[in-house]
């Protein structure tokens, strides 16, 4: 196995923006199990000169009792100083709280050091904090700062792989200036072993230190054996063996709408409702929900009865389908491995790792369904006024006639098409290669 060395994560330059703003408020990281809250704010415990971290999975229950009500944070302070030896001064010491969700007396308690001790950087963080959040009526409105953590993107991979040369010219290329072709050709092999390799850091880190892909798949299999535990975390009114039944399902249905008579054969709709919702508020599922698109904002307009779902990471989304591996790594597109679903799985994921990490991020598709036939664009964005429609093709090439209905009926200025290609622009439309779709998240 890997050692752990810490891989630069974006939410490095927010957390160190954070740390010196002089008006910040107290931090919340949220994000799934497992996609490196920890790991970064022990990276920004560098920039101190005392860090206290505390983790309420295993912590002893009189650490616990100084978050009961009526214990103000200065005595929370002195008192978590003498039980540990680390000194809490105030522009000094980082302070991490780390699994809030398990005590919801401290998740409360937030507010109060922002009020009583604005000036202590206090970090707290935790994986299944929306279930938490709903039995705080009214939660530091106004004194907590949240920001959400996703698995690598591509980009930080690059990173991570000492390519952020690489990276960077990503970022400088456009449909009006591709990318050199040979580097192009580079970027489509390492593209590929993402997608089989997947965002998540212990697997990232594997793959940084041994390149081996098998090794890899060992860690996957771990980790999915690690997330179906929690799920009986989740909500007892709800059978954990239901929750990983429509876990499942995400990922067989990746392909088309998500139909909830098909994720668990014989149980209620409402029950499936309820696990899927369960499983987006963890973070471990992204809905796509259709929208008209008549105009913005995108959410004006949804029809909620129609939504494609997606796994939060290619690698465990493979791992569940059983892919070959083989197949992906030497074929020359996604279509004939699984319907060219692994290219929009991505194209999803890079959408939301891409867009502000301040707000949590909705995604829209478009369908229609007539005599004539279906027409479906796979994503949609709004930049400034404009709605830029999105169709994600597998490889090189293929028919757009959904995207350019769309573009006729919406009256588009242009269309965005994702592929294996090269950057390009003819005919209205901008070609924009997949490792490169998050540039217009970014740009």
């Amino acid at each position: 196995m890997a050692k752990e060395k810490y891989l630069f994560r974006n939410v490095d330059k927010e957390l160190l923006i954070w740390k010196d703003n002089p008006r910040r408020k107290v931090l919340l990281l949220r994000g799934a199990r497992q996609v490196g809250k920890s790991s970064a704010v022990r990276h920004l415990a560098k920039q101190f000169k005392y860090y206290l971290e505390i983790n309420f999975e295993d912590v002893e229950e009189k650490i616990i009792s100084l978050f009961e009500p009526g214990v103000s944070p200065q005595e929370i302070c002195k008192k978590l100083s003498v039980a540990t030896g680390v000194p809490i001064v105030v522009g000094e010491t980082l302070l991490f709280l780390d699994e809030i969700q398990r005590c919801l007396p401290a998740l409360s308690k937030l507010r109060f050091f922002y009020e009583k001790m604005p000036d202590l950087h206090l970090v707290a963080a935790g994986s299944l904090l929306e279930f938490a959040l709903e039995e705080i009526p009214s939660f530091a409105v106004g004194r907590v700062t949240s920001l959400f953590m996703y698995p690598f993107s591509f980009e930080e991979f690059l990173y991570a792989m000492g390519k952020g040369m690489w990276a960077e010219a990503i970022q400088e290329a456009s449909p009006g200036n591709p990318i050199f072709e040979s580097v192009h050709k580079e970027l489509l092999k390492l593209l590929k072993i993402f997608m089989l390799t997947g965002g998540m850091p212990e697997v990232v880190a594997e793959y940084v230190a041994t390149e081996n892909i098998l090794d890899c798949q060992m860690i996957i299999a771990s980790l999915l054996v690690s997330l179906r535990s929690d799920f009986a975390k989740y909500r007892k009114r709800i059978p954990a063996t239901r929750i990983n039944e429509v876990f499942d399902s995400v990922a067989h249905q990746a392909d088309g709408k998500f139909v909830y008579e098909h994720a668990a054969v014989g149980t209620g709709n409402k029950q499936v409702k309820q696990a899927l919702d369960l499983l987006i508020m963890a973070g471990l599922a992204y809905p796509v929900t259709h929208t008209s698109s008549n105009g913005i904002p995108l959410g004006a307009e949804v029809n909620t009865k129609f939504k494609r779902m997606f796994l939060f990471d290619t690698g465990l989304f493979q791992h569940i389908l059983g892919l070959n591996l083989t197949d992906i790594l030497f074929a020359e597109d996604f279509k004939s491995v699984n319907n060219g679903a692994l290219a929009e799985v991505f194209v999803a994921h890079e959408l939301v790792k891409n867009s502000s990490c301040y707000s949590p991020v909705s995604l829209y598709c478009w369908q229609r369904e007539n005599r004539n036939g279906n027409a479906q664009v796979d994503f949609l964005i709004q930049k400034s006024d404009k709605i830029l429609p999105i169709e994600v093709k597998a490889g090189n090439q293929g028919a757009m006639q959904s995207l350019h209905l769309f573009m006729k009926e919406k009256n588009s200025e242009y269309g965005i098409r994702t592929s294996l290609e090269n950057f390009a622009e003819y005919d209205k439309i901008k070609v924009y290669p997949l490792y490169a779709i998050g540039n217009l998240i970014r740009n």
